[in-house]
């Protein structure tokens, strides 16, 4: 019977040794070779992009008192509030069986005074930056009750400021920054001057800068505040913002008060600008100049013919006949 042929064991081990060696070597190799690009998982291409500023995140606060309800605010209930209604917060004086069927919840019955004083006034201010505070939204935007805002050219403002800084936003009254004195102790006073925005413009404050007031102008103490430096809320927010905190006012051409001669403005710039308001200043009717559709004696503050430029396809708005 043939005999197996066998290698010697010596033999046999240097080759497995060897066999083992080349194959650690070619899973090292093959290691280092580049790989082919592989397309991303579903999973990444799903994650969720950083979004822009939009109006959810705005905090619109309208200050008004009783004796305007049916007067100024059923126009803006049927005109710009109807656009912001889920951001758009009354704050007022006394409670209106018809408001709050309109509002809901987003009308605030402030336990303030109907009177047009600087505590009343600044009572109202409080109420509104305190309910900004607590809903976490990232902009606080004040007007009057005779302001039409204009959420696309809001929206714009806005968006532009970079989110890490500290922003506010308005229209100065005076062109010079306002004194007053600041009470120090032993009966002393400091002399400080600042600029703010007129509140009968309407002005915005980021939250990065709200969070960094509250300690002056949050609860009672705003009203404290007020009552310190003996000036008006709006006033107020300029001295905690820049007095106290050092920062500045953004002065914006965007925003609109009765004290300004309304009429300067052209049809063109109206899509622009961020507030406009109506009123009498010196004895005269001051409003935007605006053709139709609608009438002065039919729209006297012209907000209708306003809206209607703006949104044209209001069921309201008289359509244009086809040519």
């Amino acid at each position: 019977m043939p005999v197996p042929c066998r290698l010697p064991r010596g033999l046999a081990a240097a080759l497995l040794t060897l066999l083992c060696l080349g194959l650690v070597s070619l899973r090292y190799h093959s290691s280092l070779a580049p790989s082919a690009p592989q397309e991303p998982s579903r999973l990444s291409l799903s994650l969720p992009r950083p979004r822009g500023l939009r109006l959810c995140d705005i905090f619109i606060a309208v200050k008004t008192t009783r004796a305007f309800h049916r007067s100024r605010l059923d126009l803006l209930l049927d005109t710009w509030i109807s656009r912001t209604r889920q951001q758009t917060f009354v704050f007022t004086d006394s409670w209106d069986e018809g408001l709050q069927e309109r509002l809901g919840s987003h009308l605030v019955v402030t336990n303030c005074s109907a009177e047009h004083s600087h505590p009343a006034l600044s009572c109202k201010m409080a109420a509104e930056f305190d309910a900004f505070l607590a809903s976490g939204l990232s902009w606080f935007c004040h007007v009057d009750d005779d302001n039409y805002v204009n959420q696309r050219a809001l929206l714009q403002l806005l968006e532009a400021f970079p989110q890490d800084r500290d922003v506010y936003v308005g229209k100065p009254s005076l062109n010079r920054p306002i004194q007053a004195s600041e009470p120090q102790p032993h009966n002393r006073t400091r002399p400080v001057q600042f600029w703010f925005a007129t509140g009968g413009a309407g002005f915005c404050i980021n939250r990065r800068l709200a969070l960094k007031m509250a300690p002056w102008a949050s609860g009672p103490r705003f009203v404290g505040m007020s009552t310190l430096i003996r000036l008006p809320d709006d006033c107020t927010v300029g001295y905690i913002v820049e007095c106290k905190l050092g920062a500045r006012l953004q002065p914006s051409p965007l925003f609109h008060s009765h004290l300004e001669t309304l009429q300067l403005l052209g049809v063109a710039q109206l899509p622009e600008q961020v507030t406009l308001s109506y009123g009498v200043f010196e004895g005269k009717l001051n409003v935007i100049k605006l053709q139709g559709p609608f009438s002065p004696a039919d729209d006297p503050s012209r907000f209708r013919s306003l809206h209607c430029l703006l949104y044209p396809d209001t069921p309201w708005c008289p359509q244009l006949a086809d040519p």
